[in-house]
Formats: structure tokens, sequence, C-alpha cells
């Protein structure tokens, strides 16, 4: 990155600080995409941790809610599903977004619903992520990881993002889908188009993605129409025209499951495979600890998902009052659990800010989330991860970092667009 672009970002971060300590703590407002675009966002859930832990937010962008910011109490909220509603939406939506909607549509996905509904529609699907069907697809992935890896340039730049994170990741979806595999690239397209705001990603504004996501539900429509007067198979469309509690849900019903689906298996492993380079390069000893000794893989890739964190929030509805640090939380209102802040709460997590490979406990995150939303795929990410980085070690004695990379404009997603990288050498 040119000496300007940095000093402009560092500029930007060093603002946000300042404003995060000097105004007034009840009208920090967490839900600021250009916060997360400039990796400014830190500041201010440090200060809502130690001050306001339980934090309101009278209006915003997204309208009234509260922000959750500490490790313990993310887990009340998100164990506690009777109390705290997905029914309602799992993310914070923006008010134009809101007025926006279909009034007479009312269908959801899986991971919005309370039981029985959410429990009957995930078993559904789970089976295409067991421990069975990932020991199938391992060896389909390694192969794809080295063919992915075996065609990047020696010592010319490029983009991670686009080269490796996105590629493999869609690769993998589409064999969940059983989806055209020439046409894949459609299924990062539309992924994009509904984690990223318009105007900052591939929609240029509400009617382009409204249109962007007509083509998308179209396509899967015609796959249920493919698979439905087919025998049943193991691909995820094919599971749930079949199902025994998801053939007969509506067509918007299906809609949403999709979109859920495509987000899941696309955003979240993505971007951790582009956070990882960034976190090794930011914290060199790290990364010669793990060329020192490449068994730490498993514990580098739950370490970087607790360090990536790549859904920042998750949100949920109260059906009755309830008390959290001293505050009321009231019936209807919208609560966002901050992943991002819980995984630096260093009352739970010694050294939250330091990015270790070989802590003690790795896994002890919250990037999956808790209770019976529960990522589904996290063994599936975790998998891709592994993988991933095994390969690398197999051929690259480094990967550099040329630039800051851009990260995305989302309040939701914490990803990146594009990392400019170099591989000097191979091994």
């Amino acid at each position: 990155m040119a000496d300007g672009a940095v000093d402009i970002l560092n500029d930007k971060r060093a603002a946000a600080r300042k404003s995060a300590y000097e105004t007034p703590i009840e009208e920090l407002n967490p839900a600021r995409a250009s916060l997360f675009r400039d990796d400014a966002m830190w500041p201010m859930f440090e200060r809502l941790r130690n001050e306001d832990p339980v934090h309101y937010t009278a209006d915003s962008n997204y309208g009234a809610f509260w922000s959750i910011t500490k490790y313990n109490d993310i887990l009340a909220v998100d164990s506690n599903h009777q109390v705290f509603s997905s029914a309602k939406g799992i993310t914070l939506t923006p008010k134009a977004a809101q007025g926006f909607r279909d009034p007479n549509n009312t269908a959801t996905n899986f991971i919005a619903m309370d039981p029985p509904r959410h429990d009957v529609q995930r078993k559904t699907v789970s089976p295409a992520v067991s421990p069975h069907a990932l020991s199938i697809m391992a060896p389909l992935i390694r192969e794809r990881a080295g063919l992915i890896l075996d065609s990047l340039p020696i010592g010319e730049e490029f983009d991670w993002v686009d080269l490796v994170s996105k590629e493999l990741t869609t690769m993998t979806l589409a064999t969940l889908f059983d989806f055209p595999f020439e046409e894949r690239r459609k299924l990062t397209r539309w992924s994009d188009v509904m984690t990223t705001a318009p105007g900052f990603g591939p929609a240029a504004d509400l009617m382009e993605m409204r249109a962007m996501m007509a083509e998308c539900f179209g396509y899967f429509t015609e796959l249920w129409n493919q698979r439905v007067n087919a025998e049943p198979a193991g691909d995820l469309i094919s599971m749930l025209a079949h199902g025994a509690d998801t053939r007969n849900m509506t067509q918007q019903e299906f809609h949403a499951n999709v979109a859920l689906l495509i987000i899941g298996g696309n955003d979240t492993t993505r971007n951790t495979i582009s956070g990882s380079v960034l976190a090794l390069n930011q914290n060199p000893d790290q990364y010669e600890k793990l060329r020192a000794n490449p068994s730490l893989i498993p514990s580098m890739v739950s370490e970087t998902i607790r360090w990536q964190t790549p859904l920042a929030h998750m949100a949920r509805t109260a059906t009755q009052d309830f008390e959290l640090g001293g505050k009321t939380i009231h019936q209807g209102d919208k609560v966002a659990m901050w992943y991002v802040s819980g995984n630096r709460d260093a009352s739970v997590i010694a050294n939250p800010d330091s990015y270790i490979i070989d802590r003690e406990r790795p896994r002890q995150h919250m990037s999956f989330g808790f209770g019976i939303h529960r990522c589904v795929g996290n063994r599936l990410a975790e998998l891709q991860l592994t993988i991933i980085w095994e390969e690398i070690m197999k051929r690259f004695p480094d990967i550099q970092l040329l630039e800051e990379p851009k990260r995305s404009f989302s309040i939701f997603v914490k990803g990146y667009e594009e990392m400019k990288v170099v591989l000097p050498s191979k091994l």
C-alpha cells in the first residue's frame, strides 16, 4: 500500500479511537459499516465491554437495538432461544431494506426459526456435513486445493481472495449443491449481493439487488424442479426436495434456505482463509512458529477463526422482558450479539488481541455461535482451512502481503474484497 493510503487509513483509525472514547456512551453505535471497512471498530467495542457491556442504541440506520459485547453475556443470549428468538431475523436490517421488503412474504430459513420447525429443517440438511460425508469430501477438497495452489504465479502480484479463497470455497459449495461447476462463480456473486450493502458490492442499488436475487432464486427453483423429479441424492437441494419435513415447504421458504446455505457455505470460510494470510503476515513470529512446526495447523485454524470472526454479529428478538447485566431488555427489542467483540473479551480469553497459534484452548471462541443455532457446517469450515494450509506448507515457504487488504463494507460479514500478495518462491 502506498504511504499516502496507509496514512489515510491510520488517520481514520485514530479518529475512530478518539470518537469511541469522547462520544457520550449513550450515543455510541457500533453498527456502522464504515468502521468495519476501516478495521476501526475495536476501540468502540473495547469501551463498551469495559463500561456498558449491555448497551442500548436508541436510533441508527438499523433502528433501535441492544449491543451485547462480552463473551458470557453473548453465550447467555445465544443459548436461550426461548427468550431470544430468531424468528424475526438473525441480522440487523437497514431501515431502507426493511421498507423495501414484501410484507406478504413471511418465509424464512431454518436459522431464523425457533423449535420445532428449526430442528426438523436443520436435521434434513445436516447429513451433507456429517463426519461420514466430510470423510468422503476431504480427498476432493485436497485435490482441488492442490490444483488451485499449483496454478498460482510465482514472483508476481495477484489477488489471494479471488484466486484462492473464493475459488476453494465456491468449488466446495457447488459440490454441496451439485451446482453446475462451470457456473460456480454465480454463487460467489449472489453471496456478495446478499451480504454487502447496495452501492458497495455487486448491486448498485436496492432495485438491482432485488433483480440479482430474483436471478438467484429462479436458478435454484429450476434445480429444485429437476431434483424433485429425480431419485433422492446426497446434495442439499435434493435433500430439501425429498425431505419429509421440507418437501412441502413454500417456494419462498426454499429461497430463504438457499440464501442461508449460500452465505453460510461461502463467506465464512472464504474470509477466514484470507484472514489467515493477513494474521500470519501481521504476526511473523507466529508464521515462523508454523513453519517450524506444521503440526500446529489445526490449532492455527481455530485461532484464526477466533481472531478473524467472519460473522461480526447475529441478532435476536426478545419474546419477553429480560434482565441482563443490570439492564431490562423489553419484549420486542432487537438484540445484537457482537461475536467480534466477545472473541476479544479479556475476562474469558487471555491476551485476546494477540494472535497465538498454539493457544492452550484454541477452540474457545464464539465464531460458530452457541445453542441450537451453532453453525451446522463448522467442521466443514475447519476441514477446508486445515487442508488448504497443509497444501500451502508443502509448496510455499512464504506468502507476502503487499498492501492493506480491501475490507467488506458490512456489519455482518467481516471479510475481504481484495488482498494483494506475492509468492516469492516455491519449495
